[in-house]
């Protein structure tokens, strides 16, 4: 396999645009936006978190847990049935398109959020959702095909690295809007529409696919389907790669939530001085904003030490290494971290081993994979998973901060990261050829 470089950079400069999306409305700025808007003071001046959507009362983070999960929820069923028709149809940079617009501009749209009308507010939270993972999908699915296997580890990593880049530049861009300019927080979200569509523009421009002479026909859904069901025929016969979706099921659960909600969990669990000594609750928005710097900086090298430990140990070694981690962070931030000083270790920590994990997650997936054409809908597969995962998670953290508290869904993530290293043990090495079936070795 002989592709051009600019092929693979413009692949990779896909997360450049998109990461965006994670850093400033998953991680940094939205969810100090939703907090403040969605927290009431009553007229004793008590505050609450509690809000109303269709006539139940929910804690504020509860509600965007169930929120987040409703759009992974629509991945689930949307990505594998359309994966399948890009497939049949040669169109899979049509459908990366569709997304990543549809995501752009409920991001947009975000500007628009209101708490008097909380359930169309929260839609926009639900369609950007939507558009950043079924894009991420169909991005995803062009790895194997631009690269070798000996280089999907560091053209993996790179996409992170520069979607950690890219998402820390444009945050640091309206923080200064925000705190400089005195510009609303909520423009923050045109800016990253604007940043995601338009640097995608490189990507489409560049990063050709493989057309066939398939032609949209009234059957074409059919034939969609028919790919799934070809693809997980031969999903069937390989051990290896059942083996590790499992394990990756199970350890997303624990990433994917921790990358969402962390946040809020510095927003809720950590206490902090005021300006007169006295303790309050959450870190105030510069601490918060300097965790987050500091996890996308550290994932940078994260990333690339562990694509390094690859070749080295093998990519199943490295992703026991890094759950080990997660495992460990998991207990001190369960135990240990209840100021600034200690979430800050603790994001350090997080990236560290965050860009390592995702990189070699979805490179040791591609490496696995039969000889096919059916990328996209391989890659549906591994999105649904990871998907689920984070359903499972989203709702279990939800239910456990609701029957306790935040730090109490701390116990359940432990639990993912456990169980996780425990399957990747029980993944094969190498993978028999079946049927006339090759199969790569990682």
């Amino acid at each position: 396999m002989k592709v051009s470089k600019k092929i693979q950079n413009a692949w990779a400069f896909y997360d450049w645009s998109n990461s965006t999306y994670n850093l400033v409305i998953g991680t940094a700025i939205f969810p100090l936006f939703y907090t403040a808007v969605t927290r009431t003071t009553d007229a004793n001046g008590v505050n609450s978190d509690m809000v109303n959507v269709f006539g139940m009362q929910l804690v504020n983070t509860e509600l965007l847990s169930y929120s987040l999960a409703i759009g992974m929820t629509i991945v689930c069923f949307l990505s594998p049935t359309l994966s399948g028709i890009a497939d049949y149809l040669g169109r899979k940079m049509t459908f990366l398109k569709i997304f990543c617009y549809l995501g752009a501009a409920a991001c947009a749209s975000l500007y628009f959020f209101d708490i008097n009308h909380l359930e169309l507010s929260m839609l926009s939270v639900i369609l950007a959702c939507i558009g950043f993972w079924c894009s991420y999908a169909f991005a995803n699915s062009f790895l194997p095909e631009i690269a070798a296997p000996d280089e999907q580890d560091r053209l993996s990593a790179k996409g992170f690295s520069l979607g950690y880049i890219g998402s820390v530049i444009l945050l640091v861009i309206c923080l200064v809007m925000i705190q400089v300019f005195d510009r609303e927080a909520r423009e923050s979200f045109i800016a990253v529409a604007i940043w995601w569509a338009g640097f995608a523009q490189y990507t489409f421009y560049h990063l050709k696919e493989k057309r066939n002479t398939n032609t949209f026909k009234s059957q074409v859904i059919s034939h969609g389907f028919q790919a799934l069901k070809n693809v997980w025929g031969e999903m069937k016969q390989t051990q290896r790669l059942r083996s590790y979706l499992l394990a990756f099921w199970v350890f997303s659960m624990g990433v994917q939530t921790i990358m969402q909600m962390a946040s809020l969990f510095g927003m809720k669990e950590v206490w902090r001085p005021d300006e007169t000594g006295k303790l309050v609750q959450g870190l105030s928005d510069g601490e918060l904003i300097t965790a987050v710097l500091l996890v996308q900086l550290i994932a940078i090298p994260g990333a690339i030490l562990f694509s390094i430990c690859s070749k080295k140990f093998g990519n199943l070694n490295t992703l026991k290494i890094a759950l080990f981690i997660w495992a460990c962070v998991c207990i001190f931030a369960y135990s240990i971290v209840r100021t600034p000083i200690s979430f800050y270790i603790a994001a350090g920590l997080i990236g560290f081993v965050m860009g390592g994990t995702q990189a070699l997650a979805r490179s040791t997936y591609s490496k696995f994979l039969p000889e096919t054409n059916d990328h996209a809908s391989y890659f549906s597969f591994y999105d649904v998973t990871e998907k689920v995962g984070l359903i499972i998670g989203l709702i279990t953290f939800g239910y456990l901060e609701h029957m306790g508290s935040m730090r109490t869904s701390i116990l359940a993530l432990i639990i993912f990261f456990i169980v996780g290293l425990l399957l990747i043990y029980r993944v094969p090495k190498k993978e028999k050829a079946l049927e006339g079936k090759v199969f790569w070795n990682a």
